[in-house]
């Protein structure tokens, strides 16, 4: 009986540690965006093209002004929004340096011309990775529908 009671605290302590232990790994969002973003896109039936980082874009509106790089200062209006639906943020138009914005803005915005739009989906490896960040969970896809309104 000595033994058991012991035998029971050893084995509620691993399993305590090997909880805590996995609890602290992060969490690898991206197999589960990309089919997330693949079942959108089928869904939505979107013609996107899917770039080598993992982002998906469409242009619904070519445009036929400039077309801003990694250095450009750009002015954009958007609306992003999760693929449930929920906005979570939109503008009619904000102007930024394209390189201090996430990963999938600096590449996703790239793909347009002045006046054009179209939709930029970006996984949580281009957005805000695995952390959550003003309102965003962790792990989001992210979904902007975006007008380039100005190389400046």
């Amino acid at each position: 009986m000595k033994y058991t009671k012991y035998a029971l605290i050893v084995l509620f302590s691993i399993v305590l540690m090997s909880c805590t232990a996995d609890s602290s790994k992060p969490i690898d969002y991206v197999a589960q965006n990309e089919k997330d973003i693949a079942d959108f896109v089928a869904k939505n039936n979107l013609n996107a093209i899917r770039t080598d980082s993992g982002l998906y874009y469409v242009i619904n509106k070519q445009g036929t002004g400039a077309q801003p790089t990694y250095t450009s200062n750009v002015t954009v209006a958007y609306k992003g929004y999760f693929l449930n639906g929920s906005v979570f943020d939109q503008s009619d138009g904000v102007s930024f340096d394209l390189h201090s914005s996430i990963a999938g803005w600096t590449e996703g915005i790239s793909y347009f011309k002045e006046g054009g739009s179209g939709i930029i989906l970006v996984p949580a490896s281009l957005g805000y990775g695995n952390s959550d960040y003003n309102g965003i969970p962790g792990g989001s896809v992210l979904v902007f529908v975006v007008e380039l309104i100005k190389v400046n």
